[in-house]
């Protein structure tokens, strides 16, 4: 019989890494409770729940017959409304719900923008550490993700000459997180501008991924000017993510703020992986926008009070140092010079109880990092690390 070859996957999805969060979630598994309750500082996820009144607005929309029909593709136009709302009173300019486009979790905003924007061969700056997603996408696609490395020393914020330097002919865009994951570094709005400037001249987009914008510290402050400036539909696309600060990540709900004519190709794309986004969720989330604003704000607070916490409890340990800290993240330098972060993030889990991810999960030259998520775990297991990493050694 003739040898039958056997099919094959496209490559540059088997090139792209492997999610890594699962692996460290493994190490965790093998600690035995030596040192009291697991402290699980890995994941980026809402440590309590919404406040009831979302979860009843959310079982009552799942109730009507209504939401068992296919919404708008680029989302229902009652949020994409409130949404738009929404970024006027944040960013003191005026919004129109056609620049808004509802998806199914930030990270498919994500996807969905960087099909729109590159294709195969091209390239995306983005600056390291980065989201590792961010890069995994990229190279499923077969666009380069190109890093832009960002000092410690500079607070982890990128500079925008740097960036100029290492644009070509096949850019397409830049990509920033701010606050970031996973260092928590807040750009100022001067740098911001600087992006948006150099993207402007360049003719390529900024992809402004605020994810975390509402865990800034100062609530009333803009987080920048760059909305409030004419023409930015042209070359900026804004990325956001209603999981964390509705504590609602398993309704997987984000939206894309861009220019009429992106988000009609945008649209496209979304029509082809979504259709249209959860319902249900929609309807609660137009309502909670006004409705737990309060709740939100205490969150805000909550969150801000454990970046602190967490800088006090690390400053007596002066061989581990916060690097930066900000919204639900912060950047360790671990004391072990030489020996692989992984190594260090098992061996903590699992003879400490403490799980944070290695650096390396982030990007190159990372492998004297730890990232740590202080938002899913209360305040007193945040005191607690104090006496788990006293004395730890390798």
């Amino acid at each position: 019989m003739p040898t039958i070859a056997p099919a094959s996957l496209n490559p540059d999805l088997v090139d792209t890494g492997t999610p890594p969060i699962p692996e460290a979630q493994g190490w965790a598994r093998r600690y035995d409770g030596r040192s009291g309750p697991l402290i699980d500082l890995s994941q980026a996820v809402p440590g309590a729940p919404p406040p009831q009144a979302l979860l009843e607005r959310l079982g009552e929309a799942a109730a009507d017959p209504a939401a068992t029909r296919y919404g708008g593709i680029t989302g229902d136009a009652a949020l994409r409304e409130a949404y738009a709302a929404e970024l006027a009173r944040c960013y003191g300019a005026p919004f129109a719900a056609g620049e808004v486009a509802i998806t199914s979790g930030c990270n498919q905003a994500y996807v969905v923008t960087m099909m729109a924007l590159a294709r195969a061969g091209d390239n995306v700056l983005l600056p390291t550490p980065w989201y590792f997603n961010h890069e995994m996408t990229l190279t499923m696609l077969g666009v380069e993700a190109r890093p832009l490395p960002c000092a410690p020393e500079a607070g982890f914020v990128p500079d925008a000459a740097a960036a100029e330097a290492l644009i070509d002919a096949r850019t397409r865009a830049i990509v920033l997180v701010t606050p970031n994951n996973p260092t928590g570094a807040v750009y100022p709005p001067q740098t911001i501008a600087a992006f948006a400037a150099l993207c402007a001249r360049r003719g390529i987009w900024l992809v402004l991924d605020e994810t975390y914008r509402d865990f800034l510290p100062a609530a009333t402050a803009k987080p920048h000017e760059v909305f409030a400036a004419s023409g930015w539909q042209d070359s900026v696309i804004g990325l956001y993510s209603f999981s964390k600060a509705y504590a609602v990540p398993g309704w997987r709900l984000g939206a894309i703020t861009a220019g009429e004519p992106a988000i009609a190709q945008i649209g496209k794309v979304l029509d082809c992986v979504q259709i249209s986004p959860v319902r249900a969720g929609q309807a609660a989330v137009t309502w909670g926008i006004e409705g737990i604003r309060d709740w939100r704000e205490r969150n805000r607070a909550e969150i801000n009070a454990r970046a602190t916490l967490f800088r006090e409890t690390m400053a007596p340990l002066n061989d581990w140092r916060v690097l930066s800290a900000g919204a639900y993240f912060a950047y360790v330098a671990h004391p072990f010079e030489g020996v692989p972060a992984a190594e260090v993030a098992r061996r903590l889990v699992e003879e400490r109880g403490v799980l944070a991810l290695p650096g390396p999960y982030f990007g190159p030259g990372q492998e004297n990092h730890l990232r740590i998520a202080i938002a899913n775990v209360a305040a007193d297991r945040i005191g607690l690390l104090g006496e788990r990493l006293k004395g730890f050694s390798l």
